[in-house]
C-alpha cells in the first residue's frame, strides 16, 4: 500500500452511517500484508438481493468467475474480500481456494454457497492455501458490526496501492420512505473500462428486486466506473456489487423505471461517481485531475470513445503533468480515435479557453491563461466536434514519475 497521501485525496473520509441488515467485520489473514487488516466479512440479512457488473477480461480471476455464475439467483447473505493476492491465473488452485472460503462464510451466514460473494485484489498469479481466507471468518464472526467505524476498517482493509480509503452516502425517498445507500471502493492503478479496474461495494437498506437493481446498475456503470481511466489497464479482478437488504420498510419495487426510484436512482448513480471520482484521484502518482467533455460528436458513443482516447494518451497525460499547455496532443488523440471527426469543425477549449478552430490556432491566442490553468490540479478539457448531438463526459489523471516507481517495484 502506497504510504504518501495524494495530493488529491478528500479531506477525510465521509461518516456512514449503519445500514440495517448489513455487518461488517476486518481481520489480518497474513497472506501478504503485515500490521495492518487485509481481509474484509460483511453479513447480509435473508432477503437481500445484490447485482454485479464484472470485467470482460478473458483471463479473469476465480472470484470474478464465482461471482458470475451465482449472480443470476439475486441472493446474497455474505461477501468476503482480500487484498494482497488477486487469486487470478492460479488454475485450480484459485477454484479451491474460492471453494474452501465460500463454504466458510455460508456455513457461518448459514446460507447457501451461491449466496456468498468473493473478490480479491493484488498480485497476480500466486496461488493461495485453499483454507487461507476460510480459516479467518469463524474468528471475525464475534466483531461484526455496523457502525461508522465498521465502514472505514472495510475501505481500508480492500486497499493495495490505494492512498486513501474511498467511501460515500446518499439518501433518497422511495415512495415516502426515507432509504440510504452507502458503498465504499478500492482503485489507484490498473484502472479502465470495461468495468474500470476496481473493488466496489454499495449496499442500501432498500426493498428493490434484483433485476431492477441490476438494469439500475448496468446502466450507471457505463457514465462512472467505465467513463474512468488511470493506465488503459483492465485488471482481471474487476467487481462492483450493489446489495438491497429491504430493511427500510418501503413497498418492494420490480422495476428499474418504476416512478417511484426516480430519487433513488439519481442518488445512486451520484454515489456511483463519487467513488469512481475518488479512484481517479488516487491514481498512481497523480498530481492532477482531469475532466474531458466531448459535444458534437455522431453518438454518445462516438463521443464517448474519443473521450476515452484523449484520456488514455500518455502524451496528452505527460504534457499535463509538465504542466504544458501542448493542445496539439489532444489534437493527435481526436484523429485517432477512431470515430468520424472534421479538422475544420474541431473545437478545443482548456480552462475555459478557447484555443482552436476552423483547422487552426485561433487568431491571437494567448497561452497564458491556459498555461496557468495548467499549473492547478483540476484541469478541464472541452472537445466540440461540430458533427452532430452525441456527447459524453470521462476522467483522468496524469501521468508521472510516481507511476514507474510504484509499479516497477510492486510485488517486493
Amino acid at each position: 500500500m502506497a504510504t504518501t497521501l495524494s495530493p488529491l485525496a478528500p479531506a477525510s473520509f465521509p461518516t456512514l452511517p449503519p445500514i440495517a441488515g448489513v455487518r461488517i467485520a476486518t481481520a489480518n489473514s497474513g497472506i501478504r500484508y503485515k500490521g495492518r487488516d487485509d481481509l474484509l466479512l460483511a453479513v447480509l440479512d435473508p432477503g437481500t438481493s445484490v447485482a454485479g457488473v464484472l470485467t470482460r477480461s478473458l483471463t479473469c480471476s476465480a472470484p470474478v468467475i464465482w461471482c458470475r455464475d451465482s449472480l443470476p439467483k439475486g441472493s446474497a447473505r455474505a461477501v468476503v474480500v482480500n487484498a494482497g493476492n488477486a487469486n487470478a491465473f492460479t488454475g485450480k488452485a484459485g477454484d479451491a481456494t474460492v471453494q474452501a472460503t465460500v463454504a466458510a462464510a455460508a456455513d457461518l451466514a448459514g446460507c447457501a454457497p451461491d449466496e456468498v460473494y468473493v473478490a480479491s485484489t493484488g498480485v497476480i498469479g500466486i496461488p493461495l492455501a485453499a483454507d487461507a481466507i476460510g480459516k479467518c471468518l469463524a474468528p471475525m464472526a464475534p466483531t461484526l458490526a455496523a457502525d461508522s467505524a465498521a465502514w472505514e476498517k472495510a475501505a481500508r482493509a480492500i486497499m493495495t496501492t490505494d492512498t486513501f480509503p474511498k467511501g460515500a452516502v446518499r439518501t433518497a425517498s422511495i415512495g415516502g420512505t426515507t432509504v440510504t445507500i452507502a458503498g465504499f471502493a478500492k482503485g489507484s492503478g490498473m484502472i479502465a473500462p470495461d468495468m474500470a479496474t476496481m473493488l466496489g461495494f454499495v449496499f442500501t437498506d432498500a426493498a428493490i428486486a434484483a433485476t431492477a437493481l441490476q438494469d439500475m446498475l448496468s446502466e450507471f456503470t457505463e457514465r462512472t466506473f467505465n467513463a474512468v481511466t488511470v493506465d488503459g489497464d483492465t485488471s482481471t479482478s474487476d467487481t462492483l456489487l450493489l446489495f438491497a437488504t429491504g430493511m427500510a420498510g418501503n413497498a418492494p419495487v420490480s422495476s428499474a423505471d418504476a416512478a417511484e426510484l426516480a430519487e433513488f436512482r439519481a442518488a445512486l448513480e451520484d454515489l456511483l461517481l463519487d467513488l469512481a471520482l475518488q479512484v481517479v484521484r488516487d491514481g498512481e502518482g497523480a498530481t492532477k485531475f482531469i475532466a474531458i467533455t466531448v459535444r458534437g460528436a455522431d453518438s454518445d458513443a462516438a463521443a464517448k470513445r474519443i473521450g476515452m482516447t484523449v484520456a488514455n494518451s500518455p502524451l496528452v497525460k505527460t504534457a499535463v503533468a509538465g504542466e504544458d499547455a501542448n493542445w496539439g496532443r489532444i489534437v493527435a488523440a481526436i484523429g485517432r480515435a477512431g470515430e468520424r471527426a472534421d479538422r475544420d469543425l474541431i473545437k478545443i477549449t482548456v480552462g475555459g479557453t478557447l484555443i482552436c478552430a476552423d483547422g487552426m490556432e485561433v487568431p491571437g491566442y494567448d497561452e497564458t491563461p491556459v498555461a496557468n490553468h495548467m499549473k492547478g490540479k483540476e484541469i478541464d478539457i472541452d472537445i466540440d466536434l461540430g458533427l452532430g448531438k452525441g456527447t459524453a463526459k470521462v476522467w483522468t489523471c496524469d501521468l508521472t514519475h510516481g507511476y514507474i516507481d510504484i509499479n516497477g517495484s510492486y510485488r517486493s
